[in-house]
C-alpha cells in the first residue's frame, strides 16, 4: 500500500469520521482507520441482519464494500509484487463475499470477511516502524 492519496481514498477516510485527530499525512494510520471503518460497518450490518433492519444492512454493507475497494485501490501492484497481488485478490474476494452476504442475509459470510480483514489489520499494525516510514512513490 502506498502513501499515494487519491481523492476517493481521502473521501473514504473522511467517511470513517469517528476517528478524529489523525493527520492525513500518516498513510499507515489511514489504512488502519479504513480497515476499522469497514470492520465497524460489517459488525453493524451483522446486527441489522439479526434484527431484520434490511435497509440499514444494505447501506452498511455497501459502505463496507466501498472501503474495502479503496483499500484495494491503494495497493501499488508494481512495487508491491506478489504480496500486493495477493492482497488485491483477497480484497476482491471480500467485496464479492460482502455482496453475497447482502443478497442472502448471511451473517456467517460477514463473519468470514471480518475475520479476513482482521487478520490483514493485525499484520498491518505489526509492521515495524522502519517499514511504516517508507514512502513509495505514487503509481
Amino acid at each position: 500500500m502506498t502513501a499515494y492519496m487519491r481523492p476517493s481514498t481521502l473521501a473514504a477516510y473522511q467517511s470513517v469520521a469517528a476517528h478524529g485527530g489523525v493527520a492525513t499525512d500518516d498513510p499507515h494510520r489511514l489504512i488502519v482507520m479504513l480497515m476499522d471503518g469497514a470492520l465497524e460497518r460489517i459488525a453493524r450490518a451483522r446486527g441489522c441482519i439479526q434484527n431484520g433492519a434490511l435497509a440499514d444492512k444494505n447501506q452498511l454493507i455497501s459502505s463496507a464494500c466501498a472501503i474495502v475497494d479503496e483499500l484495494r485501490c491503494s495497493l501499488d501492484l508494481k512495487q508491491g509484487g506478489p504480496l500486493a497481488a495477493n492482497l488485491d485478490d483477497l480484497y476482491d474476494y471480500m467485496c464479492r463475499q460482502l455482496v453475497k452476504a447482502n443478497l442472502n442475509n448471511r451473517v456467517e459470510t460477514l463473519d468470514e470477511v471480518s475475520h479476513l480483514l482482521g487478520e490483514i489489520r493485525s499484520a498491518w499494525i505489526a509492521l515495524p516502524a522502519e517499514a511504516r516510514a517508507l514512502r513509495p512513490s505514487p503509481r
